[in-house]
């Protein structure tokens, strides 16, 4: 069965939910007015000033007021998306795009956790595109995505980089909802990652999880952890890869509560990072650590305080 097509031509969307896309919806139509969110970003720097958004467009339900410049990273910007729906309902299309041009520091967020609502029908999509140029420093490190009972997500990044570029992407996975039922109780959450490097594939990862289907709790997929956390560093750039690796390896060992690991990107592009534990503090904090390493070594600080919790 071949996959259809996303907002972006170049997202594929898996077969389960094109066929979910066929199910019609009694409010507005899937993608129709007010469900068809739209973010573009363009970031931009000159020499040794601060990162400017030099570009963007907002369609409902985003929402921006512009950046912030308080990171400790000299030069970064900060972008905080807004979403004043207060979470992602059932046939929301959401596409966030951002470019950071040849020696731009971006780093881009959400103002909360991202709530995926109960559903009846259809489905919700989260995409990211992310395009780095020669030079640039680009983050999309979102909050927690929490997923509630009977919801089906689907979460796609691409993204497009420079062998001189650092792009980092995290994510966090709450499968219990904020309403009372078992954790996993959803119907369908995919979420995936695709990265080139200067036209060549050097990422396809995806957590694929079905509750039907199969126990997202066997041994073979989380065990008896229930929050999953994940952490993308591509820095081809980086000399000293192996101690970075290492140093995240270091990190993760001193989380409590959780049990992590990190892998080599395929042509010393980066790492990735998995986390798993009881807890979204827990996951959160050890992302965080990996996420700190990272900065140490690319741009010789630490992250920003997260002012969100």
């Amino acid at each position: 069965m071949s996959a259809a097509r996303g907002t972006d031509p170049a997202v594929v969307i898996p077969p389960a939910f094109e066929a979910y896309a066929d199910e019609s919806l009694a409010q507005a139509p899937a993608g129709g007015p007010g469900k068809n969110g739209l973010l573009e970003a363009t970031f931009a720097r000159t020499g040794e000033h601060p990162t400017r958004l030099v570009h963007d467009r907002v369609k409902v339900p985003y929402h921006l007021t512009g950046t912030l410049d308080t990171d400790p990273a000299p030069g970064l910007t900060t972008l905080v998306t807004q979403e004043p729906t207060g979470g992602v309902a059932q046939g929301d299309r959401h596409r966030l795009v951002a470019e950071a041009r040849a020696g731009a520091r971006a780093h881009v967020t959400t103002q909360s956790a991202t709530k995926v609502h109960s559903m009846r029908a259809n489905y919700a999509h989260l995409e990211a595109t992310l395009r780095a140029e020669a030079g640039s420093h680009l983050e999309y490190v979102p909050g927690a995505t929490i997923v509630n009972e009977d919801a089906r997500c689907l979460q796609t990044v691409s993204i497009e980089l420079d062998r001189e570029a650092t792009v980092v992407v995290a994510d966090v996975l709450v499968p219990d909802g904020l309403s009372d039922h078992e954790p996993f109780a959803f119907d369908h959450y995919h979420a995936r990652v695709e990265a080139e490097c200067e036209g060549r594939l050097v990422c396809a990862d995806a957590v694929d999880l079905r509750p039907a289907e199969r126990d997202p709790q066997d041994p073979a997929s989380v065990g008896e952890y229930g929050v999953v956390g994940s952490l993308y560093a591509f820095v081809p750039w980086l000399d000293d890869l192996p101690d970075l690796v290492e140093a995240i390896d270091d990190r993760l060992a001193e989380s409590e509560g959780t049990h992590a690991g990190v892998s080599t990107l395929p042509c010393e592009v980066g790492g990735i990072v998995r986390v798993l534990g009881r807890r979204e503090a827990d996951v959160t904090a050890a992302v965080r650590a990996a996420w700190d390493e990272v900065r140490e070594h690319s741009l010789g600080v630490g992250v920003p305080a997260d002012r969100r919790y």
